[in-house]
């Protein structure tokens, strides 16, 4: 047994009363009854108790109560001269008691002293206590030497038992509360990543789709001001009005994902690729579910990348792959390249930038740039 064992104290978890369960706590309460009614019983079946001999029993075992109850709270918020100072005065107590003739009294009182401070003090302390009370205890017991050897042996054994039964409850008790707090700590990281997830997805949607607007509706106020053809000004606020509808269309996508609502991947690809004219899509591998966040981000980079063809590259051939491989899924949007759309300084819309952090997120990589052709877009994300 090491230093630390000899003076650490018993966890106030384990001191404690939270972690017994309802029949522990009932037994508990009727060992205390028992040994009451054995102090009251020793105290008064001697015939030489009389007057004013009552009223000191009485007050002997009111102030044994007493100190007991303020062993219990003493050990229990580790004070340990304290708790060492009540257990000589229940020492000295059933000496005296011992000497007035309450032999029950005292010698209930020098096995309770032996058994709690092995259960509650540290062991350093503990030993000392318990030698000295058992030792009292033995050289007043009349029994034969090898029944008091045996019963002091016992007493010794259901303290330390007490005290293992006592530490291992008390970090059964730790465990939980470490569990229960790594939990709630999941728990809100969880919430915190939805709140961000969510947050991601209501920027890309709108991001998209009021920036566009903005743009019409500027250019819309200018010819305005310029005196220019109603059929043109008509013409902007149609395109905003459009936008508007798109970016309706696409929040209302966004919030069914959220709600876990989401059509097939392969599906949503080629009604993307259905609605662009001369686009085109692949899909090869063997198919498996992904994430809801892997998921929306090869939603969003096809979308993005076939928003950038028809803005900067109109007209263009557009080729949308869709490969599953073992560890990650691959996306390859490819245009064959086109002259500058009237679109093209209106912004990235979703940007590429935000859907490589959307990648990077995922444990994932984004890489655009121009190729022989035109520009290709390659999106991989872990399955």
């Amino acid at each position: 047994m090491t230093d630390n064992a000899w003076t650490r104290w018993p966890s106030r978890e384990a001191l404690g009363r939270e972690a017994t369960t309802r029949p522990r706590r009932l037994l508990g309460w009727i060992v205390r009854t028992t040994v009451l009614a054995m102090l009251l019983w020793g105290a008064f079946r001697s015939n030489h108790v009389h007057g004013w001999g009552v009223l000191g029993a009485v007050a002997g075992i009111l102030l044994a109560g007493a100190a007991a109850w303020a062993v219990f709270r003493t050990t229990l918020a580790h004070r340990l001269w304290p708790s060492m100072a009540l257990y000589g005065v229940l020492l000295a107590i059933a000496v005296t008691a011992q000497t007035a003739g309450f032999t029950v009294v005292s010698l209930v009182l020098w096995c309770g002293c032996a058994v709690t401070a092995l259960e509650r003090l540290p062991m350093a302390a503990a030993v000392p206590v318990t030698v000295v009370a058992l030792a009292l205890y033995a050289a007043v017991n009349d029994d034969v030497w090898l029944t008091t050897v045996a019963t002091t042996a016992g007493l010794a054994l259901a303290g330390y038992v007490l005290r293992l039964d006592a530490e291992a409850r008390g970090s059964a008790q730790r465990l939980l509360a470490q569990e229960r707090a790594a939990r709630a700590a999941e728990a809100e990281s969880a919430a915190l990543a939805e709140r961000a997830r969510i947050a991601r997805e209501i920027h890309d949607v709108l991001a998209h789709s009021l920036s566009a607007q903005l743009v019409h509706l500027e250019a819309a106020r200018l010819l305005i001001e310029r005196g220019a053809d109603r059929d043109q000004i008509l013409e902007r606020v149609v395109a905003a009005r459009g936008m508007a509808r798109d970016g309706l269309s696409e929040t209302r996508q966004a919030l069914s994902a959220l709600r876990g609502e989401m059509t097939p991947l392969e599906d949503f690809l080629r009604q993307l690729v259905g609605a662009a004219d001369g686009a085109e899509a692949i899909i090869s591998g063997e198919r498996r579910p992904l994430s809801v966040e892997a998921s929306q981000a090869v939603r969003r980079v096809a979308q993005e990348a076939l928003t950038n063809v028809r803005k900067h590259a109109p007209g263009a051939k557009v080729g949308l792959r869709l490969e599953y491989g073992e560890d990650q899924v691959t996306l390859v949007v490819r245009d064959s390249g086109g002259s500058p759309g009237e679109l093209t300084a209106t912004g990235g819309g979703y940007g590429l930038l935000g859907m490589r952090e959307r990648a990077e997120l995922l444990g994932g990589s984004l890489d655009a740039g121009p190729d022989d052709e035109g520009f290709v877009v390659t999106l991989k994300v872990p399955v």
